[in-house]
């Protein structure tokens, strides 16, 4: 995995003082800057990141959560110890309900961002410790063999890398073929009118949010800028067919300001 040693010794004001306005507008305009901003930007948040999911979703984003593991339970409950990969694995959410939901799976988690990590690790239990595994790692060069894993869950992943064609392609690397990849995540909504209005909400609402908690408004700003700077859920589910998927189900909420997709390596 690559490491980020930086983030072993960054305090939180020198990750506030990183996570501002003006590094924001840098970071989201140039793929070169913006793991250097995105890093720094999880670790600052991760004491409030599942708090934060739960109450600026209104509770939706455990039921988004939830489908998701439905469709990878839906295809995966007959099989024998698959290996699932959570990608941008963040407190666990998602790579602990895939561990409970298929008993025989062994889950492996990696995230960027070991103050992500560190909290992720405080929620395994005895049982859940033989079976989930998380690590430090880059979602884009996973230090994974090629065709390794059945399944590969993302959720809020791939629109926070630098590259997000290049992520699919890793994610299509480390597959077998015929296995899936699970994806929930925020698109820039088709409709003109909606995509005003729920970015100027995500922008007002994160920048609240981001001053109250962290005394950087930027911290939650992230939100709005990077959705705007993403593609819709249909452009996103033409990158998986470009990148040797076949996408097998779509499921767009909030007017197309989030979605779920599932997909199969061909």
């Amino acid at each position: 995995m690559a490491e980020h040693s930086a983030s072993d010794t960054r305090t939180t004001a020198e990750n506030r003082a990183i996570v501002t306005r003006a590094n924001l507008d840098a970071a989201v305009g140039d793929a070169a800057r913006k793991q250097a901003f995105v890093t720094p930007l999880f670790d600052l948040i991760a004491p409030r990141y599942d708090r934060f999911t739960r109450v600026f979703s209104f509770g939706m984003d455990a039921r988004w959560k939830e489908e998701l593991v439905q469709w990878l339970l839906q295809d995966f409950e007959h099989a024998r110890a698959p290996h699932i990969l959570d990608v941008a694995c963040g407190t666990g959410d998602l790579a602990i309900a895939s561990a409970l939901a298929l008993p025989t799976a062994h889950v492996t988690g990696v995230d960027v961002s070991k103050r992500m990590l560190e909290r992720a690790r405080r929620r395994l239990t005895p049982l859940l410790d033989e079976r989930v595994t998380f690590v430090h790692g880059d979602l884009t060069r996973l230090a994974l063999e090629s065709e390794s894993v059945e399944a590969v869950t993302a959720g809020y992943a791939v629109r926070n890398v630098p590259d997000s064609r290049q992520a699919l392609g890793e994610l299509a690397r480390v597959l077998r073929r015929g296995g899936r990849v699970y994806l929930l995540d925020f698109f820039r909504p088709s409709h003109t009118r909606w995509r005003k209005f729920f970015l100027g909400y995500l922008r007002v609402a994160g920048s609240a949010v981001g001053w109250w908690w962290h005394r950087t408004p930027a911290a939650y700003e992230y939100i709005a800028a990077s959705i705007a700077a993403f593609v819709s859920q249909e452009e996103f589910a033409r990158w998986l067919e470009a990148t040797g998927f076949t996408v097998e189900r779509t499921r767009p909420r909030l007017g197309g300001g989030v979605g779920l997709i599932s997909a199969r390596k061909r």
